[in-house]
């Protein structure tokens, strides 16, 4: 409570603690801060106290536990984070100190963070297998570049192209390569050059800090290179620095040079292949020649007149011809023996006294068959009868025309003892002429 003693204002200790809180509260907004953690301390009440700071002055803060349970890592001494707060007065002990209602890792550690945690995503999906890399062409007549128009890349990428093999056709996709649209540049690049006709793609840009190659980083860009049908060079930064898109690109390369030199063969050294080639073909070219010329000079000696090889031919086609007709006299002498001799067999064996022979033999056949299947049709006759007697005299309907009679309970089944039947059953007896249906009332056992 304070009092005034002539022009004195008065406050006690908690009045002065208490308006210099309302001060802060009132005059300073929420706000962000920036410092390295130190001094953290977490209770079992679920809390978080800790000390901010930086080269020059440090602040203490606290962080109540319905605001931490929403923070995504595990902060600790020494962990560099980014806090929005309010400005507050602990009272019972005048501690100035900041509320923290949000904390988020900075700079780097933010960004590695990020970066791990898409490694390891898209590493799951299998965006990184070796079974999706595409191979790269064996000659690459065209080639796009995905980069900065006026970066150092795309010198670099041209100067090695024009130094090695000039002939190849280079379409430049200028992009931004970093800041807020630089990811959405490039994944828009990708798509314009799949309709292109390029052999390869270099995608990638000079080197810089992690923040600088974050593009490349991004998820976007990343899918957007899995999804090419046109092999992709990954080329960005400097050899120590690697990408996503180092990681899901067909292949790498540690700088935009090395992504030339990969996919332009050494002018040079074709040259000088082909110089060596000239000499080789130079030389067998003339081992060759030298070749056919002896080969001309043995056939020149091996050459006869034609006049005296056509009488050779006439003489052998005279010898051919005086063979030949020995040969067919021969031939036809053969024939005339062998004709008269058929001709003289055929005359001993003429087929009509055979037929007639035959037909004597097969008349008698005829009437034997004939008196045999009369007789074993008597006899089958004749059993036939005696078996339909036997079969009459046995049959259980003959039996029943005797006065007979076969009962069969309500199963189907043939009662053939007293022992089978009780009072009530329902039975059916079948006579000569049908069936009679009763019930029984009582039976009587002749045995006992």
């Amino acid at each position: 409570m304070n009092s005034n003693s002539g022009d004195r204002q008065i406050f006690s200790v908690s009045e002065l603690n208490r308006n210099v809180r309302q001060l802060l509260e009132t005059r300073l907004p929420m706000l962000w801060v920036e410092g390295e953690i130190s001094n953290f301390a977490r209770p079992a009440s679920g809390h978080w106290y800790l000390t901010l700071k930086d080269g020059q002055a440090q602040v203490r803060c606290a962080m109540f536990r319905n605001s931490n349970m929403r923070v995504n890592f595990k902060p600790g001494n020494g962990t560099q984070v980014l806090v929005r707060g309010r400005v507050g007065l602990y009272e019972g002990r005048g501690d100035y100190q900041l509320i923290i209602e949000h904390m988020e890792e900075a700079g780097f550690g933010a960004l590695q963070r990020q970066f791990d945690e898409l490694k390891q995503k898209l590493a799951s999906e299998g965006l990184f297998e070796a079974s999706h890399k595409r191979p790269m062409p064996e000659s690459v007549a065209h080639v796009g570049v995905i980069t900065s128009p006026t970066g150092a890349a795309v010198k670099d990428i041209l100067s090695v192209l024009k130094r090695r093999f000039p002939s190849i056709k280079v379409s430049i996709f200028p992009t931004a390569v970093q800041g807020e649209q630089a990811a959405g540049q490039i994944v828009e690049a990708l798509k314009t050059a799949q309709v292109s006709q390029c052999d390869a793609i270099i995608c990638g840009r000079g080197g810089g800090s992690l923040e600088d190659l974050w593009p490349f980083n991004e998820e976007s860009v990343a899918r957007a290179i899995f999804a090419s049908e046109i092999p992709i060079i990954s080329a960005v930064g400097h050899e120590i620095d690697f990408t996503i898109a180092d990681f899901v690109a067909d292949l790498r390369a540690p700088t935009p040079s090395v992504a030339a030199e990969m996919i332009s063969p050494d002018g040079e050294d074709m040259l000088n292949q082909f110089e060596g080639y000239e000499i080789l073909l130079a030389e067998a070219m003339a081992r060759t020649t030298q070749q056919l010329r002896q080969q001309i000079t043995n056939l020149q000696k091996r050459l006869q007149h034609p006049g005296r090889k056509l009488q050779e031919q006439a003489q052998h086609l005279d010898h051919l011809d005086i063979r030949l007709r020995r040969a067919i006299n021969t031939k036809l002498q053969q024939q005339r023996y062998q004709m008269d001799s058929l001709q003289g067999k055929l005359a001993r064996v003429h087929p009509a006294d055979g037929i007639a022979h035959r037909q004597q033999l097969l008349a008698g056949y005829i009437k034997q068959m004939s008196r045999s299947i009369q007789l074993q049709l008597e006899t089958k006759k004749n059993k036939t009868a005696q078996a339909m007697h036997l079969l009459d005299t046995v049959s259980p309907l003959k039996t029943l025309g005797r006065g007979y009679s076969i009962i069969r309970d309500d199963q189907g089944a043939v009662v053939k003892t007293v022992a089978g039947v009780s009072a009530g059953d329902n039975l059916k007896g079948q006579v000569a002429d049908g069936e009679i249906y009763f019930t029984v009332d009582r039976t009587t056992d002749k045995t006992l």
